[in-house]
C-alpha cells in the first residue's frame, strides 16, 4: 500500500487525526480516518509475592472506573522502556530494577496508530508517586488468582491488562 493523500483533520497535544487514502499495486483503494498517537508504555509491576499492582482511575471514553496496568504515553524522543520507567514512578511511586518486555501490539489498528509496549517490572522499591494534575489514581495489589478470576468474569475490561497478564502467565518462567 502506498499513501497517495493524507489530510490532517485535527491536532491535539496527545494525538492527531488524518484522512488518508492508500492504493495498492492492483489499484485497490482504501480511505480511512486515522488517529495518530506516539505510542504507550505499559508496566506490569509484580512483587516478591507474585502479586500484580493495578491502578484504578476514571476513563472518560469508557464512562467508568477501570482497574488496569499502569501506562502512559511516550514523550517525544523517548523509548518505550524510558517511558515505562518514568510512568511507573509517576503513577505508583515504585521503581523496578528488572525490566522484561512482555508484548508489543496495536490496540485497535482499524483506526488507531498507537503501538503499546508492555514490560514486566520486578525487584520493586516503593517511593512517592507523582501523578499528573488531571490524574486521580487508586492502587491495589492483586494475587495472580484474583486477577485471573477478574479477567475470566469480565471485571477487567482493559485490553492491555488482559494481554499483559495472560502473556506473563503463559510465557514467562517463574
Amino acid at each position: 500500500m502506498t499513501i497517495i493523500t493524507s489530510k490532517k483533520l485535527l491536532k491535539t497535544p496527545i494525538f492527531t487525526v488524518s484522512e488518508d487514502i492508500a492504493l495498492d499495486p492492483d489499484g485497490f483503494k482504501i480511505k480511512r480516518a486515522i488517529v495518530h498517537h506516539g505510542g504507550s508504555a505499559v508496566m506490569m509491576p509484580v512483587d516478591k509475592k507474585g502479586r500484580i499492582l493495578l491502578v484504578r482511575q476514571y476513563r472518560l471514553p469508557a464512562q467508568q472506573y477501570l482497574w488496569e496496568l499502569p501506562a502512559g504515553r511516550l514523550d517525544p524522543g523517548e523509548t518505550p522502556l524510558q517511558a515505562a520507567r518514568r510512568e511507573l514512578v509517576e503513577e505508583t511511586g515504585y521503581r523496578a530494577r528488572k525490566w522484561q518486555k512482555l508484548a508489543v501490539f496495536y490496540a485497535s489498528p482499524g483506526f488507531l496508530a498507537e503501538k503499546m509496549t508492555i514490560y514486566l517490572a520486578t525487584k520493586l522499591t516503593a517511593g512517592e508517586k507523582k501523578p499528573m494534575e488531571d490524574e486521580r489514581i487508586e492502587m491495589r495489589w492483586f494475587t495472580s488468582k484474583e486477577l485471573d478470576k477478574a479477567i475470566e468474569s469480565g471485571k477487567i475490561l482493559d485490553a492491555k491488562t488482559q494481554i499483559g497478564f495472560l502473556k506473563w502467565k503463559r510465557y514467562v518462567k517463574k
